[in-house]
């Protein structure tokens, strides 16, 4: 008896979380959030919500949306976790991430890039130096211009390459692609990098999830990740 007792409570307040998290859903979604998707929050009351739009934190009554950074406050440092509900999306792609591996790997960023780009040839430019110092950059594709460009297209084709890199250093030598696809893979990148708040490139993504815009140098860049 106890036993049916204790399923039928498990079961009501499950329906009951499910049925608030429907709500909240319709309440981002009334304002223009699509595929929300919702997850426990660092903030007491809130939940986070993750959508085509990008991060934010909703209270659980569905009365209040916080949009922007969120700081905790750990071991006297303020760190950055407004974007770590993307972390598991971000891995998701790691398999079509243009990677410049580090051989005594201490960090690992993911930089969003655009081929077009002036302050990613001079990111790319100083690889060496970035690996050598280790630090391994994974690039994801950002088309500044939208899916709609000549250069999302030459993108697809570097990322569809038999040799990823060879075809990415020959375009940041100047080589463009001459063969041009449909931005499929692309449009991945480009879909993930707007829920990050990319509007530039590069903007490089930490392991934390935290944002660094535009371009920095090797020894800074390091001594930022050591913080």
């Amino acid at each position: 008896m106890q036993k049916k007792l204790a399923t039928l409570i498990l079961g009501t307040l499950f329906s009951t979380s499910l049925m608030a998290e429907v709500n909240l859903q319709k309440q981002l979604e009334a304002v223009g959030a699509t595929n929300v998707m919702l997850s426990d929050s660092a903030l007491p009351g809130f939940k986070t919500a993750v959508s085509d739009q990008g991060v934010v934190q909703i209270s659980q009554d569905g009365r209040f949306v916080i949009y922007g950074n969120i700081f905790e406050l750990k071991n006297g440092k303020a760190i950055d976790i407004t974007n770590q509900a993307l972390l598991s999306q971000l891995e998701s792609l790691k398999d079509e991430m243009i990677v410049y591996p580090a051989k005594n790997q201490k960090h690992v960023v993911t930089v969003f890039m655009d081929i077009t780009c002036h302050y990613c040839h001079l990111l790319h430019g100083k690889m060496k130096e970035y690996n050598d110092l280790g630090i391994t950059v994974r690039y994801l594709a950002f088309p500044r211009g939208g899916m709609n460009t000549q250069t999302a297209k030459q993108m697809e084709a570097i990322w569809t390459a038999k040799d990823k890199v060879f075809a990415l250093d020959e375009a940041e030598k100047g080589n463009l692609p001459k063969e041009q696809k449909t931005p499929n893979i692309v449009k991945k990148h480009y879909e993930l990098g707007i829920k990050f708040g990319v509007n530039g490139t590069p903007n490089i993504i930490t392991e934390e999830g935290q944002v660094i815009p535009g371009f920095v140098e090797p020894k800074e860049l390091l001594s930022m990740l050591n913080q």
